[in-house]
């Protein structure tokens, strides 16, 4: 459904899925509890984890390995907000509602849009993936999400990404290795 900012707002606060624009391409968001809910009804595999979006880098820590040495405080600063996912090691909090083969680790994002800045500063830390079906290209509009996707809260308002996913990247060995190219060139 086709919604202000307001009523996006309250929906993701009430554990509803909502979309909104990204610097990428269009989110649907959860809160991290209920990440099964994006799962069904994008019919994602279950070996494909959800990724973590929020505003600053602090809502991250809880979500994070205690003890971890891995440089990616460096990195976010270089490049967030922006299109770069870094995968870390996860704590316990990561469920398997948003990593249901419980891989260890989490995706972790601060996108470089108004509005989802916008999104997450109010509801907090939200679990994501591209609005589209597992599989399919992203959908770009909200009227093409709301169509997909007629349960979601989908903000109501002119989507402006670049079109082109972020950029995955993992620490092994002792440096970063590249999950997926997208946006940003490392």
């Amino acid at each position: 459904m086709l919604v202000s900012l307001p009523s996006l707002i309250l929906g993701a606060r009430g554990g509803n899925v909502v979309s909104f624009p990204t610097d990428t391409v269009p989110a649907l968001a959860v809160q991290p509890a209920y990440g099964t809910k994006i799962y069904q009804c994008k019919q994602r595999p279950p070996d494909k984890p959800l990724i973590l979006m929020a505003a600053n880098l602090g809502a991250f820590l809880p979500w994070i390995a205690p003890g971890s040495t891995i440089p990616w405080e460096d990195l976010a600063h270089q490049h967030w907000p922006g299109a770069l996912t870094i995968v870390v090691p996860a704590s316990e909090r990561v469920t398997t509602a948003i990593n249901p083969e419980n891989t260890g680790t989490i995706g972790l994002r601060i996108p470089k849009h108004p509005i989802a800045l916008s999104v997450l500063q109010q509801t907090g830390i939200l679990a994501t993936t591209s609005a589209n079906y597992s599989g399919a290209d992203p959908l770009l509009t909200g009227e093409a999400i709301n169509a997909t996707f007629p349960d979601v809260y989908v903000w109501n308002g002119v989507y402006q990404g670049s079109g082109q996913p972020s950029t995955v990247v993992i620490w092994q060995d002792g440096s970063w290795h590249i999950l997926r190219q997208g946006a940003v060139q490392l």
